[in-house]
Order: C-alpha cells, then sequence, then structure tokens
C-alpha cells in the first residue's frame, strides 16, 4: 500500500464519475480525501434526484422498520455511499478499501494549504441539466449552513 495521500477539491467534478475514479484508486490501494464534497455536480433533472434520494431514503421493511438499507442525506456521506456502490463490498477487499476514504463537507482547518488535485476524467460538465449535492442534499433535508 502506498503511503501516498491523494487530495481532492470535489469543487464542479461529476459525482458518477469522481465516484468510479476514486473506487479504481482504492482498490490499487491508495489513500483518498475529498474536500467540498457539497459543491460536486450531479446531473439529471432536479425533481427526479430529489424523488430518487427521498424515495431510496423511505425504503424499510414492514416487520423491523429499523433495518436497513439506510440511504444519507449529507453530501459527504452521499459521495462515500456512491463509491462504496462500486466497490466489493462483501469482500475483504473492498471493506478494507472504502477505509482510505475520507469526505469533507468544505475544506477543514487542518487540510487547509494542501495540495488538491482535480480528477480529468470528472471535471466534464455534463451537457443536459446538473446540480450542486449540497442543493440536493438541502432539498431532503441536511440542514448545514441554513439558518
Amino acid at each position: 500500500m502506498s503511503d501516498k495521500k491523494i487530495y481532492i477539491d470535489g469543487s464542479g467534478l461529476v459525482l458518477g464519475r469522481l465516484s468510479s475514479w476514486i473506487a479504481q484508486e482504492l482498490m490499487a490501494g491508495q489513500q483518498i480525501i475529498v474536500v467540498n464534497s457539497e459543491k460536486i455536480i450531479v446531473s439529471g433533472r432536479r425533481r427526479f434526484l430529489i424523488e430518487d434520494r427521498l424515495q431510496k431514503r423511505a425504503r424499510a421493511t414492514h416487520t423491523n422498520p429499523t433495518r436497513g438499507p439506510f440511504y444519507p442525506r449529507f453530501p459527504d456521506r452521499i459521495l462515500r455511499r456512491t463509491v462504496r456502490g462500486m466497490l466489493p463490498w462483501k469482500k475483504s477487499t473492498g471493506r478494507n478499501a472504502y477505509k482510505n476514504l475520507q469526505a469533507f463537507i468544505e475544506t477543514p482547518k487542518h487540510l487547509e494549504g494542501k495540495n488538491f488535485t482535480s480528477v480529468k476524467a470528472a471535471s466534464t460538465t455534463p451537457t443536459g441539466e446538473f446540480h450542486e449535492l449540497g442543493n440536493i442534499s438541502r432539498s431532503i433535508g441536511w440542514t448545514h449552513g441554513m439558518n
């Protein structure tokens, strides 16, 4: 495993493309830290994106509503969950790789001054409608930064 950490600024990057790149790097043994996850772009119509997230959050069994699957509201956790879906989660290699991913809302104080890179494969702006992950998260109940 490499000791080098990759610092990524998520501003303007596409969620799916970024997640697949991160999953590949995690499986290769890299440690990845993503900041500004609320500024990651999600392509699609706003109404569909919100309805899809709310429908996923509402899934539960009738016999025991405390059972999963659980889908997050926070943008950093949505990013982590998306990457998790691209890893072999049921195998130990996927779970161990997932532990090497950190995602943050905004840039924490201890990471200021680091050299952040941008992922070229994820920096292409989608041609259709797109929205920031932070705005979608606020629509499904995330309250960070609201007065």
